[in-house]
């Protein structure tokens, strides 16, 4: 089992919804209100039910309790589009208040389905190239949420990767091109290729065999490495990913802390109770804030893990400079 050495406390996480004035938490009308709460995920996956309680628990922050003054209805609907469609359909047919949808998949069909429910998103890279908002600061219609963007981050994780793999010759950054656009991060990942004399490619996937078969190719290259980036695709598929990097032996560096605690080598990137930030505008909403008035939000905590059993099986050795950074180390 991995022991995690972790510096910041979870509750300082929720500090968004906390620091909430007392007056905004009035009492609410007797009415419960509902929200349709979509979670492209399989319901046993362990690392998506603690955001769902800690969402929970930031609505309460805020006065909303489920069971009191509101409902909350949780469909686990996988990966699959059918599966997504048919709750967002079923979602519809309800009318809540509000659905919260994650990631740009499940937004998109969401979306799709409803001009007129509010919509809160969650972990969607770029809202406008996806076409889900036409503009950040008034988004207008009946959606609005949290983006998981940070355009320099492709350049970020190249330099990480070239700093715990030292021999790295050539990269892939890999990417689902249904869920997410490259063009983001592609940029700043060419830019620090160019600078650390590193081959750039990328490895467009959409299933489990197509991830093994890229993996693959890069380990019969020495000094191949790979990067992937955040999208509800390749969380879904982060055990076939991890797997097939250390069968490889290929070092990756991923974007979300619970990569590294499954078995991958690195992580940087947004922290993923970041979004917990949704339950404000939630809040807002149903306090009868229009979606379309709030901006799009961006990341503003980010956090670094790294996992020494994985870089020993590998034959790295992580150097000090990573180690004094990282907020959580398995071992």
């Amino acid at each position: 089992m991995s022991i995690c050495l972790r510096r910041r406390e979870f509750v300082t996480l929720l500090g968004g919804a906390a620091a909430w004035p007392l007056a905004a938490r009035a009492q609410q009308g007797a009415r419960v209100r509902r929200i349709g709460l979509l979670m492209p995920f399989e319901e046993n996956d362990r690392v998506m039910r603690p955001r769902v309680f800690a969402f929970e628990r930031a609505l309460a922050d805020l006065g909303w309790s489920d069971g009191r003054n509101l409902r909350i209805d949780l469909r686990w609907a996988g990966f699959g589009i059918n599966g997504i469609r048919a709750f967002a359909q079923e979602f519809v047919g309800l009318q809540p208040d509000i659905i919260l949808a994650h990631g740009a998949l499940a937004t998109a069909v969401v979306q799709r389905e409803t001009r007129t429910i509010p919509i809160v998103f969650v972990n969607v890279d770029d809202p406008v190239a996806s076409g889900i908002v036409a503009r950040l600061d008034r988004p207008g219609g009946n959606i609005t949420g949290f983006s998981n963007l940070e355009a320099s981050l492709g350049g970020k994780w190249l330099e990480l990767l070239s700093e715990v793999a030292p021999g790295l010759k050539r990269a892939a950054i890999m990417f689902n091109p249904d869920t997410t656009p490259l063009s983001a991060y592609m940029p700043s990942f060419e830019t620090a290729a160019r600078s650390l004399n590193v081959a750039a490619m990328s490895a467009p996937v959409h299933s489990d065999g197509e991830i093994e078969k890229a993996i693959v190719a890069l380990g019969r290259e020495p000094g191949s490495g790979l990067v992937v980036i955040p999208d509800a695709f390749m969380i879904a598929y982060r055990a076939p990913i991890i797997l097939a990097a250390a069968r490889n032996k290929v070092p990756a560096v991923y974007s979300l802390a619970y990569f590294a605690r499954d078995g991958g080598l690195l992580s940087y990137g947004v922290d993923p109770l970041d979004t917990i930030r949704a339950a404000t505008y939630v809040d807002r909403i149903l306090r009868g804030e229009k979606p379309g008035d709030l901006p799009v939000q961006f990341p503003t905590n980010f956090e670094m893990a790294v996992n020494l059993r994985t870089a020993g099986a590998l034959g790295l050795v992580i150097p000090p400079s990573i180690l004094l950074r990282a907020d959580e180390v398995f071992q």
